[in-house]
């Protein structure tokens, strides 16, 4: 299904998360959550939401549909444990009954990290994996501001723990209807993604190219996630460089927006690979920031996974060697540095770094067999 600007929400092919899309359409957030049967409502974002004007037009739409609104706007990059428990509170002292993650995906994550505490108990590592969860979640919207992880579309939380900076990947695949994880719907507003930081839009954007990329060749991919890998890559290939480009280039922000949700709801049909598997030990370890890290990894991880065998993102581009190529001019487009060395990562680093990344959850979609070894000698080409 084409998405279409209309405040009435469609759903499209292959997710159950209706969608409302098009520029302004932030201001259809009340009627749309009040429609869902809010009452109470916590709307959790951080502060540079807050600075661009974003919060404030959120809650007038709430107020004016009759909606009581609480806001929890202490939400940090990369949300830990302590950011989920803080939350948690917000949204006990508000008597919440529904949430509304309005950020990228570290508002999206605390989101629904909190919702897991607050409905079923208990600690973030209670709920690594998935199938742990037994009681109903309450129901959420979602608003990304930024084009890049497409959480609004996904079933999982990526959460790190306060003491060891350890990412934990929670998840709960029940349909939202059902009480699960996912946004009941969401609100694509590319109007949205105007005030975000280059540095920010190009860290976002690289992420979600490599949702495409990495969806498109993981060992789990099938005809649905497929389908959804190419229609992201389409809209991110051509928007990346005009977004990073010219802010005021509403075509281009839409489609990395857009596409941005279908690499999304593509992790959700499928799995990623050693590119984030790699880049979780990096972010954790050095503070480098996840999009970055990914995106540093991913050419050198293309380059791995096409070697002397088929080349397994062939739905992309026939050639992996150019895909990588394309890969690392978008890099230098974003100003994202391209060696790990660059980021303070010293040889003597990387045999660490390879063991927590073969433990990586991810590590096991990868479409060429990894281990240490292996994750190894992709660092040393990173370097």
């Amino acid at each position: 299904m084409i998405l279409v600007d209309s405040d009435t929400p469609v759903t499209l092919d292959h997710s159950p998360v209706r969608v409302v899309y098009g520029p302004g359409r932030l201001e259809t957030l009340g009627r749309l959550v009040r429609a869902e049967g809010a009452s109470r409502v916590l709307l959790v974002t951080d502060r540079g939401i807050a600075a661009a004007g974003h919060l404030a037009l959120a809650v007038q739409s709430l107020r004016f549909a009759g909606v009581p609104v609480e806001v929890f706007q202490q939400v940090h990059e990369n949300p830990t444990t302590d950011d989920v428990a803080a939350c948690v509170e917000a949204a006990i002292a508000a008597h919440a009954d529904f949430f509304i993650a309005l950020g990228g995906g570290s508002s999206m994550d605390c989101t629904k990290g909190a919702n897991l505490l607050v409905t079923n108990g208990g600690r973030m590592a209670d709920y690594r994996g998935e199938g742990k969860v037994t009681k109903p979640l309450l129901p959420m919207v979602a608003v990304p501001t930024t084009a890049g992880t497409g959480s609004e579309a996904q079933s999982f939380a990526l959460i790190s723990d306060a003491a060891t900076k350890e990412k934990m990947v929670c998840g709960d695949r029940r349909l939202p209807t059902e009480g699960g994880l996912r946004p009941r719907a969401v609100i694509l507003d590319p109007a949205l993604t105007r005030t975000v930081p280059h540095r920010v839009a190009a860290a976002a954007g690289i992420d979600a190219i490599a949702h495409a990329v990495e969806t498109a060749g993981c060992r789990t991919r099938n005809a649905a996630s497929l389908e959804c890998s190419r229609m992201a890559w389409e809209l991110l290939s051509r928007g990346y460089e005009p977004a990073l480009r010219d802010a005021d280039d509403g075509a281009a922000r839409a489609m990395m927006l857009v596409g941005a949700h279908f690499a999304g709801i593509a992790i959700e049909r499928s799995m990623l690979g050693a590119a984030h598997a790699c880049a979780n030990p990096l972010t954790a370890r050095f503070g480098i920031a996840h999009g970055f890290a990914v995106g540093l990894m991913l050419p050198h991880v293309v380059r791995f996974n096409a070697a002397g065998g088929p080349n397994p993102y062939a739905a992309l581009q026939d050639d992996a060697g150019g895909l990588a190529e394309r890969i690392d001019g978008w890099l230098d487009a974003g100003r994202i540095p391209r060696r790990l060395g660059d980021h303070g990562v010293k040889a003597d680093d990387l045999p660490e770094l390879a063991a927590r990344a073969a433990g990586q959850w991810t590590a096991g979609f990868n479409p060429r067999p990894v281990g240490e070894a292996e994750l190894l000698e992709v660092y040393r080409r990173a370097m």
